[in-house]
């Protein structure tokens, strides 16, 4: 039988760097029955040294995060959407910081996932889920975190979910930023982009064309713009700012009506 005690678990997972355990993986340590090692937890998580993302998924809390009831989502949020079962990657600005641009620290951690699933608030850590049907057949990089690897959108989808999802980016205004830094960093290639024209909605395509252009980008939407047309022929003309009034003056090159002000911050 183990000689671990319930107190040295959360101690014992990190010094063995594995902070994710399902509960009959704490029983095992513990050598007791899992309803003795859920009760174990139950005072592991008041102490502030676990918490619980998931029905029956623990995680190890580092002294450093005790005072936030959680750890940072990315160490999490792997096995968290493994356990649920989901199909997922980290997602609009979320994955703009992990790739260096998102100008400003997101308030929330952003998931894109294959159905619905409501958001959760741990403590400080606040994660919001959005739905796509595609996320299993876009790309993505594998970024380390402290529980493992995290799927995380390209750039070329990291642009085109924002300009699908502007409100989610922080406005027009902040997606033009993030996309203008995106470009400016060499991350964004226009024929990725093209690349994902059947995945996405020609207004999202449109969206991120415009956007491109207007920040002086310094990439060739050429290419982009080949593709939207072969693909929009009989569309009438998106809207920059979805939602927004059908007005404003038409931007030709794209079949873009412009219904909203944007100021990047470049």
């Amino acid at each position: 039988m183990s000689q671990l005690k319930p107190r040295q678990v959360s101690d014992f997972l990190l010094s063995h760097g594995r902070p994710v355990v399902t509960l009959a993986e704490v029983a095992e340590l513990l050598g007791v029955s899992e309803k003795a090692a859920s009760a174990a937890l139950v005072r592991l998580r008041r102490s502030g040294q676990m918490f619980s993302p998931q029905r029956g998924l623990y995680v190890a809390v580092p002294p450093q995060y005790r005072t936030w009831g959680a750890v940072p989502a990315l160490d999490f949020i792997d096995p968290m959407m493994r356990v649920g079962g989901f199909a997922y990657y980290v997602a609009l600005l979320s994955a703009a910081e992990l790739h260096g641009a998102a100008h400003q620290r997101p308030q929330v951690f952003q998931v894109m996932v294959d159905r619905p699933l409501e958001d959760r608030d741990y403590g400080r850590v606040r994660v919001r889920f959005y739905q796509s049907r595609r996320v299993d057949e876009l790309p993505t990089e594998l970024r380390n975190s402290s529980s493992g690897q995290v799927r995380v959108a390209t750039p070329a989808v990291t642009a085109l979910d924002l300009c699908s999802r502007p409100r989610a980016g922080g406005g027009l205004s902040n997606v033009a930023t993030v996309v203008g830094e995106l470009a400016e960093e060499g991350l964004l290639a226009i024929d990725a982009v093209a690349d994902l024209a059947d995945r996405y909605p020609t207004a999202s395509l449109r969206r991120l064309g415009w956007l491109l252009d207007f920040v002086d980008s310094g990439l060739d939407t050429d290419p982009l713009r080949e593709v939207v047309e072969a693909g929009a022929r009989g569309q009438s003309d998106h809207l920059l700012q979805p939602g927004g009034q059908r007005r404003g003056p038409r931007n030709q090159r794209w079949g873009i009506l412009e219904n909203a002000d944007v100021e990047p911050d470049l």
